[in-house]
Parts: C-alpha cells; sequence; structure tokens
C-alpha cells in the first residue's frame, strides 16, 4: 500500500474503505485477513492517524451539534425569545436575545450569575428550569409567583440574585424569604402557587428544554446558538458578539 504521510485523514478513510470491503462476502478469509493485517500494520505505525480522525470526527459531530440547536431555535423563537410565561430582566429592547435555563440549586448557576449580570445590558430572558428536585422545583415555583406580580423584573432580579448568592439548599421557605426581602406580596405568592400559571410556566421550560435538547443547567440560548454549560464570561462574550455581528469580536 502507497502511503502519504502528509494525508493521514485520507489515509484513515480509504482503511475505513478497506475495513468495509474485508468484510464483504466476496472476499475470501484468506484475503480478508490480509487486508487486516495490512490496516493493522498501518494504525500502529502511524497511530496519528487515529487522532486525526477522531479530531475530524468530533468536529462535524460538532457542526451537526451547531445546526440541530439553531433549527430548535428557530422552531421555538416564540417561546424561547417572547413568552408571556417568561421574564425580562435585561434591556427589553437589546440587540441580543440571551436567554438562560437554571435551578436555584445549581452551583454551576450560583458562579454563572456574575456572567449574567455582567451581560446585563442584552436582552436578558430567565427561565426556571428545576431539575435538581423537588426543593428546586418549590423555589422556581415561587420564582414564577414572583414574576407574575412583577411585571418591570426589577423586584424578580433582586430576588434572584439573593437566591444564587446564599448558601445552602435553596427550597420554597429560603424563596418565600427571599420574596419577602425583596419587597414582594407574600400573601398573593402563596395564593399563585396553586394558580394554572405557574404550572403552565414551569412544563412550557422543560417542553423547551427538550426540545433543545438541554438536560442540565445552566444552558443558554444566545441568537441562535445553544450553549451548555457554565463556560465562562469570556466565551458567552464571544457568543453575544457572534450574535450582534457575525464573528468573536465586533
Amino acid at each position: 500500500m502507497r502511503r502519504f504521510p502528509g494525508f493521514a485523514l485520507a489515509g484513515a478513510m480509504l482503511l475505513t474503505l478497506a475495513a468495509s470491503a474485508a468484510n464483504a462476502q466476496s472476499i475470501s478469509d484468506p484475503q480478508r485477513t490480509e487486508i487486516e493485517r495490512i490496516i493493522r500494520e498501518y494504525l500502529l505505525k502511524n497511530p496519528e492517524v487515529l487522532q486525526e480522525a477522531i479530531g475530524e470526527l468530533e468536529k462535524r459531530q460538532a457542526v451537526a451539534e451547531a445546526e440541530k440547536h439553531q433549527a430548535a431555535v428557530k422552531d421555538n423563537a416564540k417561546e424561547l425569545f417572547n413568552s408571556e410565561r417568561q421574564v425580562v430582566v435585561g434591556n427589553p429592547k437589546g440587540d441580543v436575545n440571551f436567554v438562560e435555563f437554571f435551578d436555584y440549586n445549581c452551583g454551576y448557576c450560583k458562579r454563572a450569575m456574575t456572567d449574567m449580570m455582567d451581560l446585563i445590558k442584552v436582552r436578558v430572558v430567565l427561565k426556571e428550569f428545576p431539575v435538581l428536585g423537588a426543593a428546586s422545583t418549590e423555589a422556581a415555583r415561587v420564582a414564577v409567583a414572583v414574576r407574575m406580580q412583577d411585571k418591570t423584573g426589577k423586584k424578580y432580579l433582586d430576588f434572584h440574585q439573593k437566591l444564587l448568592s446564599g448558601r445552602g439548599s435553596v427550597d420554597k421557605a429560603r424563596a418565600i424569604a427571599a420574596a419577602k426581602e425583596a419587597g414582594l406580596d407574600v400573601a398573593r405568592i402563596e395564593r399563585d402557587l396553586g394558580s394554572d400559571e405557574v404550572r403552565l410556566s414551569l412544563e412550557e421550560s422543560f417542553k423547551l428544554a427538550e426540545k433543545l435538547g438541554l438536560n442540565g443547567t445552566p444552558s443558554y440560548v444566545i441568537g441562535e446558538n445553544v450553549v451548555v454549560g457554565a463556560v465562562g464570561l469570556p466565551a458567552l462574550k464571544e457568543k453575544v458578539n457572534v450574535a450582534r455581528c457575525g464573528k468573536a469580536t465586533c
């Protein structure tokens, strides 16, 4: 077999074709054995081929995943960016949509809160996504009730920061206490907890997350791109710039 060291990836692709040929019924056992020997010898002498092939595969998978996410964002844009069951805490007229799915008991969300606050001049949309158990669901239900009586989002943001900046587990009691500190009507919150609006709001978040392929927090939708995990402020700023001007630095 002639080898082309400068075209290792192409070599790997040829080897894959050879391996497929080795499995063909028209190949005799001695021929199959010889093909497998040649493949094994080539890979042992050129292990970098595997690294290059894996790298290329990962790159293609990342592109395919990004395209899948972008299609899901486009198909669900109304619920993502302009739902009646969400709160906008950033600039409502901001030029970039920055949506965060969060859980009040998520340690990464707590650390990522400062990143979100640094980007508050864009249009920040918060969606409760309680995936960490019953206590998280209780806190999220209170959060929806807070949103129901705070049309501006200012008290909600105060409430939100209080919960994510505190230590220990967050549950209904902690959420109610934070709401009271933020100047909200606790009696009304207690009444609203049993409303359809609270239930439907959380259901909407979970349905959106499922459609976008999200299963953890924090997760973001920035423009048309999905970002999973607490990736840090520089990475988030890059995504904001891509959404704003099509490149990492505007």
